[in-house]
Formats: structure tokens, C-alpha cells, sequence
């Protein structure tokens, strides 16, 4: 453990606020489900077939912004302050000029949603709804090329900040615009959508204050004003950006993929769904933010040239990934019989979802190894490697399984989450090995 301690130490200090701010995500995210759950079923369904199409967008998302990290962490830990500034002013573009590429192909997508199998009770839901989160698409991208500059500079108060105000605004705007308060009109699952528009340009705004504010930030906004958009800067954003989107894309394609197989069960099955995939995020949510400063830690050393280190900082990552997924698990299953009426009063929904709680467990383990390993060799700038690790896994493993113990073993929305641990595990394993190899001392 002697090694292993002072890693601990940094990466708890440095992990808190990002975990802090995540799980303000998922506070959103329950809000959200049970807001919209009390309200009626069919907007329950409807919020669970659109939020899962739209993980896929935003994670893709999120992932394109994650190549910044290895960039600007490099440059933080060899003192290079103002050119950070100028890779933000590049990052910004790069976010932006994507997140218009992901609206044309959710548009094309929007187009054919009457084609994808699912309840035609839930579509007058479903379109409206979705209209409203394609358009909070460019302020989400723009702020996650904030987050990631100012998570990579060691600065994750300042954006656990950020995410805990805009998140406020999304609770609140959830209370005023779905249930008609303050003298609002009465708004339903479109109120929810409207809600996460103001949140997300909140958050963006708030970005943008403090980056041109604070003085922290001065050296690195002189950087960005006197930094010049360059075709190499685009390129190496992409380069690293785009194999942890499609990484990223396509473990959360595995899910959305899973959702529209669920819609073919039932109404009752993608509520079920719904809320466990929200009880889902409790995990992956804090997997990623501790995993987000291994990340950030190893792009410092890797920028040091301090291999040790290196291995240390993820092994450390991994260990406290570890216990907090023991502490997830354990908490979900002595609450197991009454997390599906925290989010609706149909019994047939929330049998369903005691019935996923064992599934859930059995993937805490692969999904927090993934996690881990995917952001390590992030922080190494060895990105290329994990979208061919995440195709076997997701789509050419976990997808098949879940097809095959959903209708040909006839297990039904069972089937389909005892696919998840087959998945998650098979990338995680991947992933380590790699990390190992890549570096050795």
C-alpha cells in the first residue's frame, strides 16, 4: 500500500469535486425519471427510449471533449500555461463544428423514429421531446470543452461548481415546467426537455464567466486571445478526440441499441428500464469521475516523463473504483424492493426493476475497470486502440448476447441486462491489458 498512498491522497483530492459534480448529475437524473414518473407512464416510457437515444449523443460528446485532456494535461505538468489557453481556443471550434455533425445525424434519425419499433401511444411523447434535446446539443459540447480545460489544469472545484448551479436550474425548471407551479402552464415531459435547455446554457455561461473573470485564469486567457486556430491544433484534436467519442459512442450505442430491443417487449418494460438505466448512471457516474483524475494525473506524469508514477496513479484509481462500486452495489440491494416505487406506482413496473437489481450488480466490476483502464490509457494520449476494443465488446459481444437471451432464451428485459456484465468486462479487460503493456518500466 506504501506506494500507493500519496496516489490516493492526490487522486481523492483532485476526483472529489469532479465525483461531487456527477453525482449532481445523477441527483438530475432521478429528479428527472421521478418527476416525469409521477406525472404518467406512457411519459416515463416515452423519456426512456429518447434519454437513451440521446446518451448516445451526448457521451459521443463528451468523448470528443476528453482529448483535450492528454493535451493540456501534458502542457499543465511542463508549465506551458498560455499555450493551454490556446489549445482551448481550438478545442472550442472542434466541439462546435461536431456537435453540428451530431445534429444532422440525430435529425436523420428524428426522421425515422415512427420505424423503430416502438409503442405507437408513446410517439405523440416521444417527437416533441426530442426536439427540444436536440437543440441543448451546442451548449453541451461548448461547455465540455470548458470542463474538460478546467478539470486538466487541476481546477475541478471550479467546475463541480458550475455543474451543481446548473443543475439547480435543471431541478427547479423540472418542479416549475412539468407540473405547472408558479404560475407556469402544466408541461409534462416537455417541461423536463425545456428544463435541461436552461441548464445546460447556464452551465455554459457560467464557463464563460470565470474563465474570463478570475484571475487564475489571466496567463491562460492571454493565451487564448493571442493564440492563433490552427489546422495542426484541429487535427490533433480530432486525432484524439474522435477514437474516445467512438469508444464512448459505442458502449453507450450498446445501450441505446438495448433500449429500442426493450421497446419491442412493452411499454411497462422500457419504464423499467428507464429507471434502472438511472440507477445505472449512481455507478458509472462516480466510475467516471474518479476515473476523469486518473486521467488528468497520468497526462501530468506521462507530461513529467514519469513512468512509475504513471502505473501508480491508475492501480490507485482502480483500487478506489473498486470500493466504491462495492458500496453502489451494496446500497442498491437493500433498497432493492423500493427503488421502483420511488419513480412510479405501477407494481408491474416496479417488480420489473427488483428483478434487474442482480444484472446491475453482476456489471459494477466490468464497468468500473473499463472506466478506469479507457481514461488511463487517455492520459497516455493512446487512444486509437480502444475503438477496436470497444467494437468486440459492445457491438459484436454484448449486443448478440443481449438479442440472444432477450427472445431466444425468451428471459426477456432480464436477457437484455444480463448481457451488460459480458460487455463492460470484456472492454475493461481490454483495456488494462493494454495500459500494462504500453507502459512498462
Amino acid at each position: 500500500m506504501k506506494p500507493y498512498r500519496e496516489h490516493y491522497k492526490e487522486l481523492i483530492k483532485l476526483g472529489l469535486p469532479i465525483v461531487i459534480g456527477q453525482l449532481g448529475v445523477i441527483l438530475v437524473s432521478f429528479a428527472d425519471t421521478m418527476m416525469v414518473g409521477w406525472h404518467t407512464t406512457e411519459e416515463l416510457a416515452a423519456a426512456s427510449f429518447v434519454n437513451n437515444i440521446f446518451n448516445l449523443a451526448i457521451i459521443f460528446a463528451i468523448g470528443f471533449s476528453y482529448g483535450l485532456t492528454p493535451i493540456v494535461g501534458k502542457l499543465f505538468g511542463e508549465g506551458k500555461l498560455k499555450e493551454s489557453g490556446a489549445v482551448l481556443k481550438n478545442a472550442l471550434l472542434a466541439n462546435g463544428a461536431i456537435s453540428l455533425l451530431v445534429i444532422v445525424a440525430m435529425s436523420i434519425l428524428y426522421l425515422n423514429i415512427g420505424r423503430l419499433g416502438q409503442p405507437v401511444e408513446l410517439l405523440p411523447f416521444i417527437r416533441p421531446y426530442y426536439i427540444v434535446l436536440l437543440l441543448t446539443l451546442p451548449f453541451a459540447m461548448l461547455f465540455n470543452a470548458f470542463k474538460q480545460f478546467i478539470d486538466s489544469i487541476t481546477d475541478t472545484k471550479t467546475a463541480m461548481w458550475i455543474m451543481l448551479s446548473g443543475n439547480v436550474v435543471n431541478i427547479v425548471g423540472n418542479y416549475v415546467l412539468i407540473f405547472g407551479k408558479c404560475g407556469f402552464p402544466e408541461l409534462g415531459l416537455m417541461g423536463a426537455g425545456i428544463a435541461t435547455m436552461l441548464s445546460r446554457m447556464a452551465m455554459l455561461a457560467l464557463a464563460l464567466t470565470v474563465f474570463l473573470t478570475s484571475r487564475r485564469y489571466r496567463t491562460y486567457m492571454q493565451g487564448f486571445f493571442g493564440g492563433k486556430i490552427t489546422a495542426h491544433e484541429q487535427r490533433r484534436l480530432n486525432k484524439l478526440g474522435l477514437p474516445v467519442a467512438l469508444q464512448m459512442g459505442m458502449e453507450t450505442a450498446s445501450f441505446s441499441l438495448a433500449t429500442i430491443m426493450v421497446g419491442w417487449i412493452g411499454t411497462n418494460a422500457l419504464a423499467a428500464h428507464q429507471i434502472m438505466c438511472t440507477v445505472g448512471q449512481l455507478g458509472f457516474m462516480i466510475y467516471y469521475g474518479m476515473a476523469a483524475a486518473v486521467a488528468v494525473k497520468v497526462s501530468n506524469y506521462n507530461g513529467a516523463g514519469n513512468v512509475p508514477d504513471i502505473r501508480r496513479s491508475a492501480k490507485a484509481g482502480f483500487n478506489i473504483i473498486i470500493v466504491m462500486s462495492i458500496v453502489a452495489s451494496l446500497a442498491v440491494y437493500l433498497l432493492r424492493n423500493k427503488v421502483g416505487h420511488l419513480f412510479t406506482d405501477n407494481n408491474e413496473v416496479a417488480l420489473l426493476v427488483a428483478q434487474l437489481i442482480l444484472p446491475f450488480m453482476l456489471y459494477q466490476f466490468g464497468d468500473g475497470l473499463q472506466c478506469n483502464f479507457s481514461n488511463a490509457l487517455r492520459g497516455i494520449a493512446d487512444v486509437k486502440p480502444v475503438m477496436k476494443y470497444a467494437f468486440i465488446s459492445y457491438i459484436l459481444i454484448l449486443l448478440p448476447l443481449a438479442y440472444l437471451f432477450a427472445f431466444t432464451f425468451d428471459l426477456g428485459l432480464m436477457g437484455i441486462w444480463l448481457s451488460f456484465p459480458f460487455g463492460l468486462t470484456t472492454a475493461g479487460a481490454m483495456f488494462y491489458f493494454r495500459f500494462m503493456s504500453k507502459t512498462k518500466i
